[in-house]
């Protein structure tokens, strides 16, 4: 059979909701013709669960595997750079090869505002702020088409970057650094998950809200004016209380999400950094609980590798201003011998 009818039996197979035979149809397809792009796309496809259920860490190493043979050979293809970084972030969380990743979509793409959006939602998630604002700043430099709810995301974002970008360095929680306060503040709350926005609202919402009432009700008059206005006030009163139910939320819960950035930073790096007190403690396993399937398999196979963080160790952030110079050169993330991406096997 030529590589064509393998794809089709691929097409049909996976339409057909039979991802096993569309995964094997695929494959045989690619043996035969290593460029069927068509191929490629069905196989990572077939390689993923359907229905939205989390993919394991095979299914999504595949996946993987077929997007950047897609994105090699077409590197015009946004929905396989955008597939393959939401893999790399999402489910494996390999963030610094996604930082890789999404710079070489730049190197391709110079125009498209996706890459810039997902680094810099990287680099925030890191804690790399200034880096952030300086990659969403570029957006608005640039001029660079952005439609209406991506502008809501990237304006969003820019606020909370710039806030954070303006704290001293000292308080930003570096998990490399051994001897960080926000170590101390983690093992504070570790013994308890974290509050909820729902609850530290509730909490403070209910008794003001019921002063309020009652203090409307004594001093105002039983009008229609007055029942406006008092409506008028609580409305006013609750857009307050959910503004600092917010607030507090990450001030609450910053020791948890200190900790996620650690975690963060194992499953990016493949060197753990957590002690096993934090490890078998109440917060680690709720946050680990809420991660994809794919991330969890990842992750343990880390801690069972317990590598240590070198000495030397150094943050390998990308060159982003080579899509300036780039011209029609092989993608970085797909180069021999990268050591600032290293392929995901060899993990």
């Amino acid at each position: 059979m030529s590589a064509e009818s393998h794809y089709l039996n691929a097409l049909e197979a996976l339409d057909n909701g039979d991802r096993d035979t569309a995964k094997s149809e695929a494959k045989k397809a690619t043996r035969l013709d290593a460029d069927h792009l068509e191929a490629w796309s069905v196989y990572v496809e077939a390689c993923l669960p359907s229905h939205g259920a989390q993919p394991t860490m095979s299914e999504a190493a595949s996946a993987l595997s077929g997007a950047k043979r897609i994105v090699a050979a077409d590197p015009t293809r946004l929905d396989m750079w955008l597939r393959g970084g939401r893999l790399m972030a999402d489910d494996l969380g390999m963030l610094h090869d996604a930082l890789h990743w999404w710079q070489a979509c730049r190197e391709h793409l110079p125009g498209e505002v996706t890459p810039v959006v997902e680094m810099a939602s990287i680099l925030a998630d890191m804690g790399e702020y200034s880096e952030a604002q300086q990659r969403l700043q570029s957006i608005l430099d640039d001029n660079m088409d952005v439609g209406i709810t991506q502008f809501r995301k990237i304006n969003g974002l820019l606020q909370l970057v710039r806030v954070a970008a303006t704290q001293d360095e000292r308080e930003i929680f570096k998990p490399y650094e051994k001897h960080h306060d926000g170590w101390g503040a983690i093992r504070q709350k570790m013994r308890k998950p974290p509050m909820s926005e729902s609850f530290i609202f509730l909490t403070t919402a209910v008794p003001v809200l019921l002063l309020v009432i009652l203090l409307l009700g004594r001093y105002s008059a039983p009008t229609w004016s007055a029942v406006c206005l008092n409506t008028l006030v609580i409305m006013m009163v609750i857009l307050v209380l959910m503004r600092n139910a917010k607030r507090w939320f990450q001030l609450f819960n910053r020791p948890a999400f200190n900790l996620l950035r650690a975690m963060n930073f194992e499953a990016a790096t493949g060197y753990v950094v957590i002690d096993e007190d934090v490890r078998t403690s109440v917060l680690y396993m709720y946050i680990m609980q809420r991660k994809p399937l794919s991330w969890q398999e990842r992750m343990l196979k880390i801690i069972d590798k317990a590598s240590p963080l070198p000495k030397n160790w150094r943050l390998r952030l990308p060159d982003f201003d080579s899509h300036l110079e780039a011209e029609d050169a092989e993608p970085t993330f797909w180069k021999k011998g990268n050591e600032a991406l290293p392929a995901y096997e060899e993990e």
